[in-house]
């Protein structure tokens, strides 16, 4: 294929693939934001434990992660249009079940084996499959811009999702019970499955240009993958202590926060962190991804221990906005630090292997974080997490600050 060949296709591309999958990503998003906060609401209000709140995190992230895996193996084989439908359609099942089911055994179930995401972020099936179609939409130099874009849509719907969870405290005052109200939510969240499974209908039905080849395993960039996929781990170990249906446990538990007050918390912290994305973009192309990335997220994780031991909730709320504006602006320069770094042949399975491992890790440590919370040592999530994340950033600057993307050549 010649470069103008390529070039045409990836404006085809960008006209009839990227601006679809922008607008699931939307959708998706809205849902995880109210999901993530009405989760734990739920969970407590039919009768568990904050323990069994994070079991139900951690499996609904470890399943995530064996269902990006079984993605990545497919997709070699697959095209990726049939597997977003299928993940749509999970979504919409998720829905419907969380919506009638009240015993332990089951939620757990269905945590594992649906999308539900506890962390409202970019952990998700979903994600390692569209980053590989995203990756070919533009050149090495706008690459990050296009990330920063496809993650602040994200992030504004996951605000506004956020921001809705308050509706089972609005509807309360109309006499509708909160345990209903919730329900009606989740089965909002299977609409929106279905919504997504109708847009990505509209992906043209086209093999990707792979197909019609021997699937593509890592070649000449293996080792940096693998040391990429082992640091990120790291991170998504440390994350999963406050992922954001935790952070909305610790409020309840530590403030007694109500559920429309958390809901306006994660809206606000949502908008923070969708326009931390822009600023991100901008701010690689002057220090470049990794100092980007590192240098950003250090200070977020010391406002969160500093939020650990807030004497009040006004300032733990100020300190976890700060940390808001930060902690997300390595999302889009990791994505395409990823991106960049590898072939082109390499991309899908690269983005595979740097998923997995990080949903893996991340699944570990919300069921800790709930035993945590649980006891007295309810700052416990919190200190860990600053300090394995500051850990990361530490190891990543001094192991890849030299290895640049062609945009920094």
């Amino acid at each position: 294929m010649t470069r103008t060949d390529g070039l045409a296709r990836n404006g085809c591309l960008e006209a009839t693939a990227v601006v679809p999958l922008l607008v699931a990503r939307g959708l998706r998003d809205f849902g995880d934001g109210f999901a993530a906060v009405l989760l734990p609401a739920y969970l407590l209000a039919l009768g568990l434990s904050p323990w069994q709140v994070g079991v139900i995190s951690s499996a609904a992230l470890f399943g995530s992660s064996l269902l990006t895996l079984a993605v990545g193996i497919l997709g070699a084989h697959h095209e990726r249009r049939q597997l977003l439908l299928a993940a749509a359609c999970l979504m919409a099942v998720t829905g419907i079940v969380f919506s009638i089911a009240e015993t332990y055994a089951v939620l757990l179930a269905i945590a594992f084996a649906g999308t539900m995401n506890p962390s409202a972020g970019s952990v998700s099936v979903f994600v390692p499959l569209e980053h590989a179609v995203l990756s070919r939409a533009v050149s090495a130099a706008g690459r990050t811009a296009l990330f920063a874009r496809y993650s602040l849509i994200g992030a504004l719907a996951g605000a506004v999702g956020a921001l809705s969870a308050a509706t089972p405290d609005l509807l309360g005052r109309g006499g509708v019970g909160q345990l209903t109200a919730i329900k009606a939510m989740f089965v909002v969240y299977a609409m929106l499955g279905v919504a997504g499974y109708l847009i990505y209908r509209r992906i043209p039905r086209r093999p990707d240009p792979e197909s019609g080849r021997a699937p593509s395993a890592l070649g000449p960039s293996r080792k940096i993958v693998f040391k990429l996929a082992a640091l990120f781990s790291l991170d998504a170990f440390a994350g999963g202590f406050v992922v954001q249906s935790l952070l909305a446990l610790w409020l309840f538990q530590r403030f007694d926060m109500s559920l429309a007050a958390a809901s306006l918390f994660f809206f606000w912290s949502g908008l923070l962190s969708a326009f931390s994305f822009p600023v991100a973009a901008w701010l690689s192309g002057r220090i470049g991804l990794i100092n980007t990335m590192v240098f950003t997220h250090i200070p977020s994780s010391l406002c969160l221990i500093l939020a650990a031991f807030a004497p009040t909730l006004w300032l733990a709320l100020a300190l976890l906005l700060v940390r808001a504006a930060l902690s997300q602006m390595d999302v889009p320069t990791r994505s395409s630090y990823v991106m960049a770094v590898v072939t082109e042949a390499e991309r899908p399975a690269a983005a595979s292997v740097t998923s997995v491992p990080r949903s893996l890790a991340a699944a570990l440590s919300p069921a800790l974080a709930g035993a945590m919370f649980g006891s007295a040592f309810l700052a416990g999530p919190f200190l860990l997490c600053g300090v394995l994340k500051i850990t990361y950033d530490l190891l990543l600057l001094s192991q890849f600050r030299h290895i640049k993307p062609p945009e920094e050549a």
